[in-house]
Protein backbone atom coordinates (compact mmCIF):
# COMPACT_ATOMS: atom_id res chain seq x y z
CA UNK A 1 0.00 0.00 0.00
CA UNK A 2 1.64 3.41 -0.89
CA UNK A 3 0.59 7.02 0.51
CA UNK A 4 0.85 9.64 -2.06
CA UNK A 5 1.84 13.48 -1.22
CA UNK A 6 2.34 17.29 -2.51
CA UNK A 7 5.75 18.66 -1.44
CA UNK A 8 5.61 22.67 -1.96
CA UNK A 9 8.84 24.84 -1.62
CA UNK A 10 9.19 28.23 -1.37
CA UNK A 11 12.96 30.16 -0.52
CA UNK A 12 13.24 33.91 1.22
CA UNK A 13 16.44 35.41 2.09
CA UNK A 14 17.04 34.99 5.86
CA UNK A 15 17.84 37.98 7.68
CA UNK A 16 20.71 37.44 10.47
CA UNK A 17 19.94 41.06 12.20
CA UNK A 18 16.58 39.84 13.62
CA UNK A 19 17.99 35.85 14.64
CA UNK A 20 17.72 36.56 18.38
CA UNK A 21 15.33 33.00 18.22
CA UNK A 22 14.94 31.91 14.99
CA UNK A 23 15.98 32.79 11.11
CA UNK A 24 12.90 35.63 9.76
CA UNK A 25 12.51 35.68 6.27
CA UNK A 26 13.49 39.53 4.94
CA UNK A 27 12.85 41.66 2.29
CA UNK A 28 14.91 41.07 -1.33
CA UNK A 29 15.40 45.10 -1.18
CA UNK A 30 17.08 44.98 2.81
CA UNK A 31 19.94 47.12 2.90
CA UNK A 32 22.82 44.77 4.40
CA UNK A 33 25.68 46.31 6.30
CA UNK A 34 29.30 46.13 4.76
CA UNK A 35 31.09 45.56 8.07
CA UNK A 36 29.85 44.44 11.07
CA UNK A 37 30.26 47.24 14.28
CA UNK A 38 33.00 45.70 17.04
CA UNK A 39 30.73 44.84 19.97
CA UNK A 40 30.53 46.99 22.64
CA UNK A 41 30.88 44.05 25.48
CA UNK A 42 32.69 40.97 24.89
CA UNK A 43 31.82 37.11 25.93
CA UNK A 44 33.77 35.61 28.45
CA UNK A 45 36.22 33.52 26.19
CA UNK A 46 38.11 31.85 29.88
CA UNK A 47 35.96 28.70 29.83
CA UNK A 48 37.16 25.55 31.63
CA UNK A 49 39.75 23.79 29.12
CA UNK A 50 38.94 20.32 30.41
CA UNK A 51 36.50 19.74 28.16
CA UNK A 52 37.62 16.84 25.58
CA UNK A 53 35.89 16.31 22.74
CA UNK A 54 36.88 13.09 20.27
CA UNK A 55 38.39 14.28 16.64
CA UNK A 56 35.81 12.18 14.82
CA UNK A 57 33.37 14.12 16.49
CA UNK A 58 34.31 17.53 15.28
CA UNK A 59 35.93 16.96 12.12
CA UNK A 60 34.66 15.32 8.77
CA UNK A 61 38.04 15.23 7.40
CA UNK A 62 40.37 18.02 6.89
CA UNK A 63 39.32 21.53 7.62
CA UNK A 64 37.82 23.33 4.73
CA UNK A 65 38.63 27.52 5.17
CA UNK A 66 35.49 29.21 5.30
CA UNK A 67 37.10 32.24 6.46
CA UNK A 68 35.78 35.52 4.51
CA UNK A 69 38.44 37.61 2.45
CA UNK A 70 36.21 40.44 3.81
CA UNK A 71 38.55 42.60 6.33
CA UNK A 72 36.31 43.02 9.81
CA UNK A 73 37.45 46.74 11.40
CA UNK A 74 38.65 45.11 15.08
CA UNK A 75 40.60 46.89 17.85
CA UNK A 76 41.29 44.82 20.84
CA UNK A 77 39.18 46.08 23.83
CA UNK A 78 40.82 47.09 27.07
CA UNK A 79 38.18 45.06 29.41
CA UNK A 80 38.87 41.71 27.49
CA UNK A 81 42.59 41.89 29.11
CA UNK A 82 42.62 39.94 32.32
CA UNK A 83 45.94 41.24 33.73
CA UNK A 84 47.35 38.10 34.49
CA UNK A 85 51.22 37.29 33.71
CA UNK A 86 51.66 37.02 30.49
CA UNK A 87 48.79 37.96 29.08
CA UNK A 88 50.38 40.76 26.58
CA UNK A 89 51.97 37.76 24.20
CA UNK A 90 49.18 36.35 23.91
CA UNK A 91 47.12 37.04 20.45
CA UNK A 92 43.69 39.16 20.17
CA UNK A 93 41.18 37.07 18.03
CA UNK A 94 37.71 38.56 16.56
CA UNK A 95 35.39 36.31 15.08
CA UNK A 96 32.16 37.22 13.47
CA UNK A 97 29.71 34.91 10.98
CA UNK A 98 27.37 35.10 8.12
CA UNK A 99 25.36 32.25 6.71
CA UNK A 100 26.34 33.39 3.07
CA UNK A 101 28.99 35.40 1.61
CA UNK A 102 27.93 39.27 1.38
CA UNK A 103 24.69 38.44 3.72
CA UNK A 104 24.26 39.83 7.46
CA UNK A 105 26.57 39.52 10.25
CA UNK A 106 24.34 37.30 12.89
CA UNK A 107 24.31 38.47 16.22
CA UNK A 108 23.35 35.83 18.06
CA UNK A 109 22.27 31.71 18.51
CA UNK A 110 26.02 31.27 17.44
CA UNK A 111 28.43 28.58 19.53
CA UNK A 112 31.57 29.35 19.22
CA UNK A 113 34.60 26.46 20.27
CA UNK A 114 38.22 27.10 20.09
CA UNK A 115 40.49 23.77 20.66
CA UNK A 116 43.94 22.94 20.04
CA UNK A 117 45.15 21.38 16.81
CA UNK A 118 47.27 18.80 18.43
CA UNK A 119 45.43 15.72 20.58
CA UNK A 120 46.18 14.62 23.74
CA UNK A 121 47.17 11.26 24.89
CA UNK A 122 43.72 10.32 24.93
CA UNK A 123 42.86 11.00 20.84
CA UNK A 124 40.97 14.26 22.07
CA UNK A 125 40.75 17.72 21.11
CA UNK A 126 41.26 19.84 23.95
CA UNK A 127 38.82 22.83 24.12
CA UNK A 128 40.59 25.86 25.23
CA UNK A 129 38.13 28.67 25.26
CA UNK A 130 34.17 28.56 24.37
CA UNK A 131 31.54 32.00 23.60
CA UNK A 132 28.30 31.66 22.94
CA UNK A 133 25.69 35.02 20.84
CA UNK A 134 27.08 36.70 17.95
CA UNK A 135 30.44 37.79 17.46
CA UNK A 136 32.87 36.80 20.32
CA UNK A 137 36.55 38.17 21.30
CA UNK A 138 39.56 35.90 22.64
CA UNK A 139 43.11 36.10 23.91
CA UNK A 140 45.27 32.79 22.54
CA UNK A 141 48.19 31.78 23.16
CA UNK A 142 50.57 31.34 20.11
CA UNK A 143 50.16 28.73 18.20
CA UNK A 144 47.78 26.86 15.94
CA UNK A 145 44.18 25.98 16.56
CA UNK A 146 40.90 24.57 15.22
CA UNK A 147 37.90 27.00 15.36
CA UNK A 148 34.48 25.18 15.04
CA UNK A 149 31.53 27.70 14.59
CA UNK A 150 27.99 26.38 15.08
CA UNK A 151 24.56 27.41 14.33
CA UNK A 152 21.87 25.20 15.36
CA UNK A 153 22.93 22.31 12.76
CA UNK A 154 24.84 24.09 10.43
CA UNK A 155 28.38 24.46 11.55
CA UNK A 156 32.25 24.87 9.98
CA UNK A 157 35.24 24.32 11.18
CA UNK A 158 38.35 26.28 10.08
CA UNK A 159 42.23 26.26 10.77
CA UNK A 160 44.08 29.21 12.07
CA UNK A 161 47.83 29.76 12.95
CA UNK A 162 47.37 32.59 16.29
CA UNK A 163 50.94 34.51 16.98
CA UNK A 164 50.52 37.47 19.09
CA UNK A 165 49.41 40.20 16.55
CA UNK A 166 45.45 40.77 16.20
CA UNK A 167 43.39 38.84 14.02
CA UNK A 168 39.58 39.55 12.72
CA UNK A 169 37.70 36.80 10.87
CA UNK A 170 34.91 36.63 9.22
CA UNK A 171 33.19 32.57 9.03
CA UNK A 172 31.12 31.94 6.15
CA UNK A 173 28.84 29.05 7.27
CA UNK A 174 27.36 28.86 3.45
CA UNK A 175 24.11 27.62 6.07
CA UNK A 176 20.22 28.98 5.51
CA UNK A 177 17.43 26.76 6.82
CA UNK A 178 14.20 25.13 6.50
CA UNK A 179 10.60 25.78 8.18
CA UNK A 180 8.16 22.53 7.90
CA UNK A 181 4.81 22.41 7.80
CA UNK A 182 2.03 19.10 7.19
CA UNK A 183 -1.31 19.23 5.96
CA UNK A 184 -4.13 16.66 4.22
CA UNK A 185 -4.68 17.27 1.03
CA UNK A 186 -7.77 19.58 1.77
CA UNK A 187 -5.66 21.90 3.32
CA UNK A 188 -6.10 21.20 6.71
CA UNK A 189 -3.31 22.00 8.81
CA UNK A 190 -1.69 19.31 11.18
CA UNK A 191 -0.30 20.13 14.15
CA UNK A 192 2.43 19.74 16.77
CA UNK A 193 0.37 17.00 18.81
CA UNK A 194 0.02 14.66 15.83
CA UNK A 195 2.73 15.36 12.64
CA UNK A 196 6.45 15.14 13.11
CA UNK A 197 9.87 15.50 11.34
CA UNK A 198 12.82 13.83 10.79
CA UNK A 199 15.60 15.49 8.62
CA UNK A 200 18.13 13.12 7.14
CA UNK A 201 21.32 13.00 5.39
CA UNK A 202 21.26 12.00 1.84
CA UNK A 203 24.60 9.82 1.74
CA UNK A 204 24.56 6.16 3.63
CA UNK A 205 26.60 4.68 6.13
CA UNK A 206 28.27 1.17 6.14
CA UNK A 207 24.48 -0.71 7.27
CA UNK A 208 22.63 1.43 4.91
CA UNK A 209 21.53 3.59 6.93
CA UNK A 210 20.98 7.72 6.12
CA UNK A 211 22.71 9.90 9.28
CA UNK A 212 20.04 11.41 11.10
CA UNK A 213 20.06 15.25 11.39
CA UNK A 214 17.58 15.87 13.79
CA UNK A 215 13.85 13.96 15.10
CA UNK A 216 10.82 14.90 16.43
CA UNK A 217 10.69 18.54 14.69
CA UNK A 218 7.08 20.02 15.15
CA UNK A 219 5.58 21.72 12.01
CA UNK A 220 6.33 25.18 12.00
CA UNK A 221 9.54 25.01 13.65
CA UNK A 222 12.28 26.73 11.43
CA UNK A 223 15.45 24.22 11.52
CA UNK A 224 18.94 25.69 10.45
CA UNK A 225 20.96 23.79 8.20
CA UNK A 226 24.67 23.40 6.08
CA UNK A 227 23.20 24.51 2.59
CA UNK A 228 22.40 20.88 0.78
CA UNK A 229 20.34 18.52 0.32
CA UNK A 230 18.46 16.23 2.53
CA UNK A 231 15.67 13.89 3.12
CA UNK A 232 12.99 14.71 5.09
CA UNK A 233 10.48 12.23 6.82
CA UNK A 234 6.65 13.36 7.72
CA UNK A 235 4.91 11.03 10.54
CA UNK A 236 0.93 11.57 10.77
CA UNK A 237 0.45 9.37 13.56
CA UNK A 238 2.14 6.37 15.09
CA UNK A 239 1.26 3.98 12.18
CA UNK A 240 1.89 4.27 8.58
CA UNK A 241 1.16 7.56 7.68
CA UNK A 242 4.63 8.43 6.35
CA UNK A 243 5.34 10.39 3.35
CA UNK A 244 9.39 11.53 1.77
CA UNK A 245 10.59 13.98 0.32
CA UNK A 246 13.97 14.99 -0.46
CA UNK A 247 14.50 19.60 -0.02
CA UNK A 248 17.21 21.70 -0.98
CA UNK A 249 18.41 24.17 1.31
CA UNK A 250 20.29 26.94 -0.10
CA UNK A 251 22.63 29.46 1.60
CA UNK A 252 21.26 32.34 3.96
CA UNK A 253 17.53 31.39 2.56
CA UNK A 254 14.46 30.20 4.29
CA UNK A 255 13.05 26.94 2.49
CA UNK A 256 9.37 26.35 3.58
CA UNK A 257 8.06 23.21 2.59
CA UNK A 258 4.39 21.96 3.43
CA UNK A 259 3.64 18.14 2.94
CA UNK A 260 0.28 17.04 2.41
CA UNK A 261 -0.39 13.76 3.83
CA UNK A 262 -3.82 11.11 2.48
CA UNK A 263 -4.68 9.84 5.51
CA UNK A 264 -7.02 9.44 8.52
CA UNK A 265 -7.88 9.37 11.66
CA UNK A 266 -10.11 6.08 12.49
CA UNK A 267 -11.48 4.35 15.73
CA UNK A 268 -12.47 1.09 15.69
CA UNK A 269 -15.23 -0.44 18.16
CA UNK A 270 -16.82 -4.27 18.84
CA UNK A 271 -20.09 -3.72 18.93
CA UNK A 272 -23.37 -6.27 19.47
CA UNK A 273 -25.72 -4.20 16.75
CA UNK A 274 -25.11 -0.86 14.84
CA UNK A 275 -24.38 2.20 17.16
CA UNK A 276 -24.15 -0.35 20.03
CA UNK A 277 -21.84 0.00 22.94
CA UNK A 278 -18.37 -0.83 22.88
CA UNK A 279 -17.33 -4.18 24.26
CA UNK A 280 -14.34 -3.56 25.99
CA UNK A 281 -11.57 -6.18 26.79
CA UNK A 282 -10.73 -6.43 22.76
CA UNK A 283 -7.64 -7.48 21.28
CA UNK A 284 -7.51 -5.66 17.39
CA UNK A 285 -5.38 -5.68 14.33
CA UNK A 286 -5.54 -4.02 11.52
CA UNK A 287 -3.95 -5.98 8.01
CA UNK A 288 -3.44 -4.99 4.50
CA UNK A 289 -5.48 -6.74 1.61
CA UNK A 290 -2.55 -9.10 1.49
CA UNK A 291 -2.31 -9.60 4.74
CA UNK A 292 0.68 -7.89 6.38
CA UNK A 293 -0.39 -6.84 10.20
CA UNK A 294 -0.41 -2.77 10.03
CA UNK A 295 -0.96 -2.27 13.60
CA UNK A 296 -2.26 -4.61 16.98
CA UNK A 297 -4.05 -3.12 19.73
CA UNK A 298 -6.43 -3.99 22.51
CA UNK A 299 -8.98 -2.01 24.58
CA UNK A 300 -12.78 -0.82 23.61
CA UNK A 301 -12.10 2.24 21.36
CA UNK A 302 -8.30 1.49 19.58
CA UNK A 303 -7.40 4.90 17.51
CA UNK A 304 -4.97 4.90 14.81
CA UNK A 305 -4.25 7.48 12.22
CA UNK A 306 -4.07 4.81 9.08
CA UNK A 307 -2.67 6.35 5.65
CA UNK A 308 -5.59 6.17 2.74
CA UNK A 309 -6.22 2.81 1.24
CA UNK A 310 -8.00 -0.69 2.03
CA UNK A 311 -7.81 -2.96 5.31
CA UNK A 312 -9.31 -5.62 7.27
CA UNK A 313 -9.58 -5.47 10.93
CA UNK A 314 -10.34 -8.19 13.04
CA UNK A 315 -11.79 -8.16 16.89
CA UNK A 316 -10.84 -11.09 19.73
CA UNK A 317 -13.03 -11.13 22.45
CA UNK A 318 -13.46 -14.03 24.66
CA UNK A 319 -11.73 -16.38 21.99
CA UNK A 320 -13.22 -15.34 19.42
CA UNK A 321 -12.39 -13.87 16.00
CA UNK A 322 -14.38 -11.17 14.38
CA UNK A 323 -13.10 -9.30 11.20
CA UNK A 324 -14.67 -6.44 8.25
CA UNK A 325 -12.89 -4.77 5.73
CA UNK A 326 -12.64 -0.86 5.44
CA UNK A 327 -11.42 1.74 3.16
CA UNK A 328 -9.77 4.85 4.70
CA UNK A 329 -10.62 8.18 2.95
CA UNK A 330 -7.81 11.20 3.73
CA UNK A 331 -9.61 13.18 5.75
CA UNK A 332 -12.82 11.46 6.61
CA UNK A 333 -12.43 10.54 10.16
CA UNK A 334 -14.45 7.79 11.49
CA UNK A 335 -15.67 5.15 13.47
CA UNK A 336 -15.23 1.59 12.17
CA UNK A 337 -17.34 -1.01 14.00
CA UNK A 338 -17.14 -4.65 13.63
CA UNK A 339 -20.65 -6.45 14.55
CA UNK A 340 -19.81 -9.61 16.59
CA UNK A 341 -22.09 -11.12 13.66
CA UNK A 342 -19.02 -11.69 11.62
CA UNK A 343 -17.60 -14.49 13.02
CA UNK A 344 -14.54 -15.31 11.27
CA UNK A 345 -14.30 -19.41 11.32
CA UNK A 346 -11.65 -21.57 12.78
Amino acid sequence: MRCSAVFRLSASCLSGLVLLIALVVAPAAQTIPETPPVPETKPDPNAPASLETPIENLLDGEPVSRFSDTLVPYAPSATSLTGQPGEMDKGALYLVARLSDGGPTLSDGVIWRIYSETPNSNGNLELVATSMGGDAEFRLDPGAYLIHTAYGHAGATNRLVVGRGVYSKTVVLNAGGVRLDAALGDNRHLGAEVARFDIFGMDYNEQGERQLITTNVGPETIVRLNAGTYHVVSRYGDVNAVVRADIRVEPGKLTGATVYHQAADITLKLVNEPGGEAIANTSWSVLTPGGDIVVEASGAFPDFVLAAGEYEVIARNNGVNYSRSFTVVSGEDREVEVLTSSVVAN
